[in-house]
């Protein structure tokens, strides 16, 4: 397969929606950079040939949405807005995530603040156990049909939660969720064992890596031995960088930048294009706080690892 990068990116299927395979996740936007950052990450993203923008209700208490939107501007028809609802950290006591209701408000709320009358990826942000996925899918159908979005998915589902809601979709004659977005990297490898990726393959659902570099970790900015630098999101992270970064992972790192080395790439190349060569990722949606950032990660993505190549990795990982 050839593979072309910058303006004339691959794209790749993600239900109905044809998206850049490297995209942008925009967490960092009303986080980790204001309004003025937020518009030169936009538009070195657009330059350099991704389409595809995740965001979320939550990401700055909104504000990521509100300045994505800005960002955009006039060209909002040119690109894919993902956006997501319903994570616990934005619902009041009592509210459920996945209620008709709740879908609705905070759908026209998500509208508002990106400045647009409609997402194209519409996505659950946790699971909701209360309510029957048939309800949801059934409140995003019509919402679908209202022209407010045009494509669903779901996140954190488990290989089980899956299976359910393909189930419910089946029985009641609705779309079921094409896509689910979970934490997948060279060091956190969960969707390999925990059967999900062997249900995307069986059900035919696409599969969006998110923290793909592990919060930088697997950029190579970070060595074992060496103090981490002062503008990183881990260090700004305090005690919550520890789930992500230790001495043990620094060595495994150290490793894998060696292995590179060897084969006059980088780190960053292969933490990207770990995920460009699994045939079920539609889109890695590395975060960016820069432009040179964005133009490191498109760059990045052009290296087709072989069968052999990934069993290398494993084996360096393993030690």
């Amino acid at each position: 397969m050839v593979v072309h990068y910058g303006a004339g990116m691959e794209q790749r299927s993600l239900g109905q929606l044809s998206v850049s395979v490297v995209g942008l996740g925009c967490n960092n936007f009303g986080m980790t950079i204001d309004d003025e950052a937020t518009q030169h990450v936009v538009d070195a993203a657009i330059d350099a040939g991704i389409t595809y923008f995740d965001t979320a209700e939550s990401y700055g208490r909104g504000r990521s949405e509100e300045f994505l939107g800005k960002a955009l501007g006039s060209r909002r028809g040119d690109v894919v807005v993902a956006s997501k609802w319903g994570h616990t950290v934005s619902l009041a006591d009592g509210e459920r995530g996945g209620d008709p209701t709740q879908v609705r408000r905070r759908l026209e709320a998500s509208l508002e603040r990106l400045g647009t009358d409609y997402i194209d990826h519409y996505q659950l942000h946790r699971p909701d156990p209360e309510t029957p996925m048939e309800e949801t899918l059934g409140c995003l159908a019509e919402l679908r049909d209202e022209g407010k979005i045009r494509e669903i998915g779901c996140t954190h589902f488990n290989a089980d939660q899956l299976q359910e809601s393909a189930d419910a979709a089946a029985e009641h004659d609705l779309a079921p969720y094409p896509s689910v977005q979970n934490h997948y990297s060279l060091l956190t490898r969960d969707p390999e064992t925990d059967g999900v990726f062997e249900t995307c393959e069986r059900l035919g659902v696409a599969f969006v890596p998110y923290f793909p570099l592990e919060s930088g970790l697997l950029t190579g900015k970070f060595r074992l031995g060496q103090d981490r630098p002062e503008d990183s999101r881990l260090s700004k992270w305090g005690d919550r960088a520890d789930a992500f970064i230790d001495d043990d992972k620094l060595a495994v790192v150290e490793r894998l930048i060696a292995w590179c080395t060897e084969r006059d790439r980088s780190l960053l190349e292969l933490a990207i294009s770990w995920h460009t060569s699994h045939p079920l990722v539609a889109s890695v949606i590395a975060g960016a706080t820069k432009p040179s950032q964005i133009e490191a990660n498109v760059a990045a993505a052009g290296w087709q690892l072989t069968a052999e190549d990934r069993a290398e990795v494993d084996a360096v990982i393993a030690g």
